[in-house]
């Protein structure tokens, strides 16, 4: 099995593509499918958040494009930021994974967090979409030397 073990940090052509959800991408160790079907095993440096548009380095040297996976989401959306401020008060202290937009909130689907946010007065749109979350104020999203 092909094994990805690198992360890299600046740009390149990529030979392939590997496309997961966010479940997947917040993961330092699974197995999936490339593209083409080849089956592959990652190891990445733990912590780390994969997102849509980021390239690996597979053991024989290509490259690989990670492409977030169209998932269930519920989008939110409010004539008042106010409104969207407290929905995302209230989300995060639920610790629920939340993706913010200029003028909207998005999180992985749930009909009870659903209900929550429409009895908030928030219009709700459960759609599929990239689910591309914050990762928190204390990640440290900066590369190291020693990952690429």
């Amino acid at each position: 099995m092909l094994m990805i073990e690198q992360r890299l940090h600046e740009a390149r052509a990529a030979d392939d593509s590997i496309v997961l959800p966010f479940g997947l991408r917040s993961r330092s160790r699974f197995r999936a499918r490339l593209g083409g079907g080849e089956e592959v095993g990652v190891v990445l440096v733990r912590g780390q958040v994969l997102r849509g548009g980021d390239l690996l380095l597979a053991g024989d040297g290509r490259v690989i494009q990670v492409v977030a996976a169209l998932e269930l989401v519920t989008s939110l959306h409010a004539d008042r930021a106010n409104l969207l401020a407290r929905a995302a008060f209230h989300l995060g202290n639920r610790h629920v994974a939340l993706q913010v937009g200029d003028d909207w909130l998005r999180y992985l689907h749930d009909h009870v967090l659903d209900d929550m946010a429409r009895g908030m007065g928030l219009r709700v749109t459960v759609e599929e979409a990239a689910f591309e979350p914050e990762v928190g104020a204390y990640h440290n999203s900066h590369a190291h030397a020693h990952d690429a």
